[in-house]
């Protein structure tokens, strides 16, 4: 009884999404428009090689009219130094046997997290979309499914207050996630206008970092399954 009072206490009319201006984020975005009547998008800038992505970002929250925030993220760079942060480094093409990619950056999802709660707080907003997966992601722990479940109880404690942090990609491949945006009508704004590639290429991208090759493999899936089933 009284989960369900404080479900209704909670705003269900907005939601803030964690915006990248990448494949999934993006795809996220579309998904939350649909549901909500008022969204934000919070982007951050931490020093990332590839600044053309927060162009991205602006230019397609631009395009759906959505609010967008851009927040100051530079000390992140400091402290976690890989391949999407430093020019001298060559991202990892392939994942290794053991540990994680060279392109993981430490602490990146709970940091954004935790101060798209606190920018979500401040409007009163309970609801927070992150485009993480567990069925692609990569060998980055900071986007299985447990780990979101434990911040979010933890955000909720540090914070005495009720957020839903909402995963709608969690359990679906990038083939499906394809599918997703085409239903959701924005299949051409994810292929032409997103920025997913590590190399910092947007679009289809380089074609050989991981990043691009799960893209492409879940596409090509995607237009074969488009076609066998008109």
């Amino acid at each position: 009884m009284e989960d369900e009072i404080m479900q209704n206490l909670k705003n269900k009319d907005e939601a803030v999404v964690v915006f990248s201006g990448g494949q999934d984020s993006t795809t996220c975005l579309l998904w939350a428009l649909k549901k909500y009547k008022k969204v934000y998008a919070v982007s951050f800038d931490y020093g990332q090689r590839h600044a053309l992505e927060l162009e991205c970002a602006r230019e397609i929250a631009d395009k759906f009219g959505v609010e967008h925030h851009i927040l100051d993220m530079s000390l992140l760079n400091q402290l976690a130094p890989n391949s999407l942060t430093r020019t001298d480094m060559k991202v990892d093409e392939n994942a290794p046997d053991e540990g994680t990619p060279n392109s993981f950056v430490d602490g990146r999802n709970m940091v954004f997290l935790t101060f798209v709660a606190i920018f979500a707080k401040q409007r009163g907003i309970s609801d927070i979309i992150t485009g993480v997966s567990q069925s692609d992601f990569s060998g980055y722990p900071d986007c299985r499914d447990i780990f979101i479940k434990s911040l979010n109880t933890t955000l909720n404690l540090a914070m005495d207050y009720e957020f839903d942090i909402i995963t709608p990609l969690m359990w679906i491949d990038k083939m499906e996630t394809w599918k997703m945006a085409d239903e959701l009508g924005g299949l051409d704004v994810i292929r032409d206008m997103t920025l997913t590639c590590y190399n910092g290429i947007k679009g289809e991208g380089c074609g050989h970092c991981p990043s691009c090759k799960l893209r492409k493999k879940g596409y090509d899936l995607y237009m074969k399954y488009k076609e066998e089933h008109k």
